[in-house]
């Protein structure tokens, strides 16, 4: 996961529109991404009931969020060998081909291999999605994008069950894929036409023999668990075989890292106490939302008999605490720098809600269901909202990106080994009991899996099935609760550091709450924790962030000239050379509007004017170099909390820093105000 982006000299600069339509295109990426990590979560039922294999039903979200993890680190180092856009293009594609495939299934096996080509695109669109915000929209405006990123992640776990509930009442379950096909041709088309081609300087060395270990490994560790019991006797040759294999697997992969130049996972993070402990309780998080969110539905419609639509809105209130506590404790924890209490909290709370929805029955009340739900989307969301921030405060500055894409690798692969987990205890419970109920009753299979036909039937030949399915799903809420709690005793091992001005500033942020998965490059995480502090410095100042004219200039110039100066160098810096014309066009201008800014300029010795052709003289290159200073000075203070015992670390991180003044001083110049400002300004 390590990162090795260079921005090329080249990257390009937008107007307003343009730059909008990219991120709307952008975001239907993500938005078709995130959405089908949980929009299955209402149709599995119905699923069962056309498909059957009512054993493999967690498969359906194992083999998608699988793929994801895996597809997301691939992703990021091919947008770095051939550019981000071709890679989200065919990302789109993969995901268009998974989801022609999932919506004519005929066999659960197919439909399976489909969620798995899925998962590919879906990582491969998230990743490259951030990705491209931060190639094509400029540093100082780049905050509020990735806010309304992070929101349009977070909304789609509110929406996905109630859509995927929907679409299985009022037309198919196959809908829920069939949709993605229309909305991903769009974006296909709009990316051509509107992103820009940006590839990185720099060619990535990619890890394939590390990705694929892990790769393996995960895989048959969640084979063992899901066929454990079921297909296979725990202890037959094939799940003991599995799981030899899983760990052989594993520990090749720690071997390989160790050695590798650019490994997926360098092995020297779990040095870092706090990597490791936010490491194991991202991987519990993912566990217990995505497990629950899985099989909450599935409780709803066979126990409480409601629709798939409603099963959708009764888990909303799991999904609103969630929300609430994210947003509430990023804020605390920008405010006042302290997080240990949360995941502490988090935990506890989380076990809590675990059990009492253990405890749910046929005579449980919906507002009953409705609290206990809210008390554990409350825990999850008190755990989740801080574990990233934590991380990328405390490890060095090489690492920022691998520790970021890290820890939420773990909160994938959790979520993968919960839904397994839940699959594989829900499926053991259910399996005898449900025997049991239909020879004491005589009601046929395919009624007991059908959630309308099992709402249809007397009460009597109902209740003992209800209650096979109820004490199942019971049975798995109880047996995960040891598991949160385990995440309760990691907690209180998670050091707590004083926060950096910029790890406070991403701290609110709702995206950084449900780990969207985010770029592995350092360079790119710093940029995001830079972005947050300009959109937070513009939040208070009701302006535009950075050093002010007088800052710049020390009162000698006047807003006009400053802007001559920076236009030609960022033009000369990005075209290699600089021209009136070109310039004007640039800011779609008139050259008459230009011309006395220009020959003022000259007058003042800082330009040279050679017809059209614009040169920076020596003062002009001087105050250029003195505009750079101060915008680096400008970061350097924000950034003065970043301290390092590794030289190489500083020297990367100064590298970084140098590079974005740059960047800020050319989106200054970039800013024609003095056309309709006549004072002093920014």
């Amino acid at each position: 996961m390590t990162g090795t982006r260079e921005v090329p000299d080249t990257a390009p600069t937008l107007d307003r529109r343009r730059r909008n339509i990219v991120f709307v295109t952008i975001v239907l990426g993500m938005l078709m991404a995130a959405l089908d990590q949980t929009i299955v979560a209402t149709t599995l039922p119905t699923i069962v009931a056309d498909l059957g294999s009512a054993g493999h039903m967690a498969w359906l979200v194992t083999a998608y969020m699988l793929a994801e993890a895996v597809s997301t680190v691939l992703a990021g180092k091919f947008g770095d060998l051939f550019g981000r856009k071709p890679v989200f293009q065919i990302s789109a594609v993969v995901f268009i081909l998974g989801s022609i495939l999932a919506g004519v299934a005929q066999d659960m096996l197919t439909l399976i291999i489909a969620r798995g080509i899925q998962g590919v695109g879906a990582g491969g669109l998230m990743v490259t999605a951030m990705a491209l915000i931060a190639d094509v929209i400029p540093l100082r405006q780049r905050g509020k994008y990735q806010g309304a990123m992070g929101a349009v992640f977070g909304v789609t776990t509110v929406l996905g069950p109630t859509l995927g509930g929907l679409f299985t009442d009022h037309a198919s379950w196959r809908w829920c894929f069939y949709i993605n096909v229309p909305v991903a041709v769009v974006m296909i088309v709009l990316a051509a036409r509107t992103i820009p081609t940006v590839r990185p300087a720099v060619r990535p060395v990619i890890d394939y023999l590390g990705i694929a270990l892990v790769a393996l490994g995960v895989a048959g560790l969640i084979l063992g668990l899901e066929w454990g019991g079921s297909e296979y006797a725990w202890g037959s040759p094939m799940i003991i075989g599995l799981f030899a294999g899983a760990a052989l697997l594993l520990a090749a992969f720690v071997l390989v890292e160790a050695r590798a130049p650019e490994p997926m996972l360098p092995m020297e993070l779990f040095r870092n106490r706090v990597f490791t402990v936010c490491s194991i309780l991202s991987f519990i998080v993912g566990f217990a939302m995505l497990g629950a969110m899985t099989y909450l539905p599935t409780y709803l419609q066979y126990v409480d008999g409601v629709s798939a639509t409603e099963s959708g809105l009764r888990t909303l209130p799991m999904v609103f605490g969630l929300l609430v506590t994210s947003i509430i404790s990023g804020n605390i924890v920008s405010t006042t720098g302290r997080y240990k209490p949360f995941p502490i909290a988090g935990a506890a709370v989380m076990a809590l809600g675990l059990y009492l929805m253990s405890t749910m029955g046929r005579d449980t009340g919906i507002w009953l269901e409705s609290l206990y739900m809210l008390t554990l989307g409350m825990g999850i969301g008190l755990s989740m909202q801080v574990l990233t921030i934590v991380v990328q405060n405390t490890v060095p500055y090489a690492q920022l990106g691998t520790a970021t894409s890290g820890v939420t690798f773990f909160r994938t692969v959790g979520s993968a080994v919960g839904t397994a987990v839940f699959g594989t205890l829900y499926t053991g419970k259910l399996d005898p009991a449900l025997a049991a109920a239909l020879a004491e009753t005589g009601v046929p299979p395919e009624a007991a899996q059908n959630p309308a036909a099992l709402r249809a039937l007397p009460a009597d030949l109902a209740a003992p099935i209800i209650e096979a399915y109820t004490t199942a799903i019971d049975t798995v809420f109880r047996w995960v609760v040891p598991v949160a709690l385990a995440g309760f005793v990691v907690a209180w091992f998670l050091r707590e550091i004083p926060l950096r001005d910029s790890t406070r500033a991403r701290a609110a942020e709702l995206g950084e709450g449900f780990a969207m998965p985010d770029s592995a490059d350092r360079a790119d995480q710093l940029e995001h924790a830079v972005a947050q502090i300009l959109r937070r410095d513009q939040r208070k100042a009701a302006g535009l962030p950075g050093p002010s004219l007088l800052d710049l200039t020390g009162g000698e110039l006047s807003e006009s000239v400053a802007w001559a100066i920076g236009a030609v160098h960022l033009r000369d810096r990005v075209r290699g050379g600089a021209t009136l014309t070109g310039i004007a066009d640039d800011h779609m201008v008139p050259v008459g509007v230009l011309e006395p800014v220009y020959r003022d300029t000259a007058n003042a010795g800082f330009v040279a004017v050679e017809g059209d052709s614009l040169r920076l003289t020596a003062s002009g290159e001087r105050q250029a170099q003195r505009f750079r200073r101060v915008w680096r000075g400008w970061l350097d203070r924000r950034l003065e909390d970043w301290t390092f015992d590794d030289p190489a670390d500083r020297a990367l991180l100064e590298q970084a820093l140098d590079r974005m003044a740059g960047d800020l001083l050319n989106e200054q110049a970039g800013r024609p105000t003095f056309a309709d400002s006549t004072g002093p300004g920014r």
